[in-house]
């Protein structure tokens, strides 16, 4: 059960990472039109933790 959720989260932040990177390409109205020094940083941080989430639900090695 544990191992479906890190796979859910981990997919679900990696989408947010993507959204933030990549909002002019897919015409998300924001601010502005390119992303700026924020969303790239906070964006790189969604793809990172979305990626060890995914990761932690592949290896499901958590009380070891």
């Amino acid at each position: 059960m544990r191992a479906i959720m890190d796979y859910g989260m981990g997919i679900l932040m990696l989408v947010a990472g993507v959204l933030f990177l990549f909002h002019d390409k897919f015409n998300i109205p924001r601010g502005s039109e390119a992303p700026t020094l924020l969303d790239k940083f906070f964006g790189g941080l969604c793809l990172l933790y979305g990626s060890w989430r995914v990761y932690r639900g592949y290896k499901k090695n958590y009380f070891k």
